[in-house]
């Protein structure tokens, strides 16, 4: 539990310094301009490992081909950016190859970042280059073979990278492109929920994918992304008011912000300004299903023995009827949620099994804490509760097996 523990106390400071800043103070609009996109791209989240000093670098990457560790961005001339032309600085954020030629791996998002503009990408130059240096190397990174050749990376580009800037749909209103803009370049979204390939590439759809980060405990366990479409198992019984409120404040009447989307609200979404979030709501919103699961029905007994688990450890805060309510001794909505009805049953299996990590500091206190159900129910049981979770009250997604909670445990 320490280290979830402080990886998530440092969520605070790191949050004061992506919103103030951690240059000596400047009236330059550039500056100005550059931190906020700093904001909006998440950027000191990924670059600041537990402990260390913001942008300094340092944060592994656990991913199917070995571990990565983020680079120092701060304008050090040693270990950093600091001897980085402008030109430099663009080829690696929209091309991702750095100023020795070689590629860099797509953990770092060049492939959402090219769609960044001329002047944003100037402007988080500029803001970078007044960062405090910090004279600290990251760890080297250990990929396995073949995925340690960086020259493979052009083959990987070749089949999987379009390079290219942002171009507004001229038969959506500005805001809807202002989302889009958000969405697709500086926040990213993809790089989390989009599902991929054999070989890391993103799918457009953003239809869920995987991500691995620690669990209560410490250990590093994948969280499952839900969809971000319009499909029934995504954002359907959203609003754009409960987007907009979930980003910018990590709570609607459905969810809170808990696990690794805390980094992202805490430290980016809910620093933006209220039209830029509502900008990214509507598009969200906007997004068209993917194409319907097969799902195949759980079996009678499997509901019979979930419906009466979740009564005895569930039903008290999250009421019969599935729905939650905005008292604190109560629990989230989930009929209708997201993670409950997310393809891949990851996230759901971690919340039971260990709890959800909340922001620290928290958010002013609404729901009752809930605690994990591991050490109480064994893996055919947490199975069978998921299973009739995602299966009642409207909800309709696949059933989950002992196997699964096994994998999360």
């Amino acid at each position: 539990m320490r280290l979830l523990t402080k990886r998530l106390m440092s969520i605070a400071a790191l949050s004061v310094a992506c919103v103030t800043g951690v240059h000596a103070q400047t009236a330059d609009p550039a500056v100005e301009r550059g931190r906020y996109l700093a904001v909006a791209g998440n950027c000191v989240s990924c670059h600041t490992h537990e402990g260390g000093k913001p942008f300094a670098g340092g944060l592994a990457f656990r991913t199917p081909f070995g571990t990565l560790y983020s680079t120092n961005i701060t304008p050090d001339p040693a270990v950093g950016i600091g001897k980085w032309s402008e030109a430099e600085f663009l080829r690696a954020l929209r091309s991702g190859v750095r100023p020795n030629g070689e590629h860099l791996y797509p953990a770092f998002p060049y492939t959402a970042f090219t769609k960044i503009s001329d002047a944003d990408a100037h402007a988080l130059y500029v803001y970078m280059k007044t960062l405090t240096p910090v004279n600290t190397a990251p760890p080297e990174n250990q990929m396995h073979f073949p995925y340690n050749q960086r020259w493979a990376l052009g083959m990987w580009k070749m089949m999987f990278f379009t390079e290219g800037r942002f171009a507004a749909d001229k038969n959506e209103p500005a805001q809807w492109n202002r989302g889009a803009y958000l969405v697709q370049a500086l926040a990213h979204c993809d790089a989390c929920h989009a599902p991929r390939n054999f070989l890391g590439a993103a799918s457009s759809v953003m239809i869920g994918g995987e991500y691995t980060a620690a669990v209560p405990g410490g250990e590093q366990r994948v969280w499952s992304t839900p969809s971000l479409t319009s499909a029934p198992n995504g954002l359907h019984s959203w609003s754009v008011q409960d987007i907009t409120e979930y980003l910018k404040t990590g709570r609607n009447s459905f969810a809170e912000t808990y696990g690794p989307m805390n980094e992202v609200i805490m430290n980016s979404t809910r620093n933006l300004s209220e039209a830029d979030v509502q900008a990214m709501a509507v598009y969200l919103k906007s997004l068209p299903p993917g194409k319907p699961e097969s799902i195949s029905k759980p079996s009678a007994e499997t509901m019979q023995v979930g419906e009466t688990l979740y009564n005895v450890q569930c039903g008290t805060c999250h009421l019969p009827t599935g729905l939650g309510n905005q008292d604190e001794n109560s629990g989230a909505r989930l009929a209708g949620n997201p993670v409950v009805l997310a393809s891949n049953p990851a996230s759901l299996i971690n919340t039971i099994i260990y709890g959800p990590p909340l922001p620290n500091p928290q958010l002013p206190k609404r729901w009752k804490p809930m605690e994990g159900f591991g050490d109480k129910l064994a893996d055919d049981e947490i199975a069978a509760l998921a299973t009739f979770i995602r299966a009642t009250w409207g909800n309709d997604a696949a059933a989950v097996t002992a196997d699964q909670v096994a994998k999360q445990r």
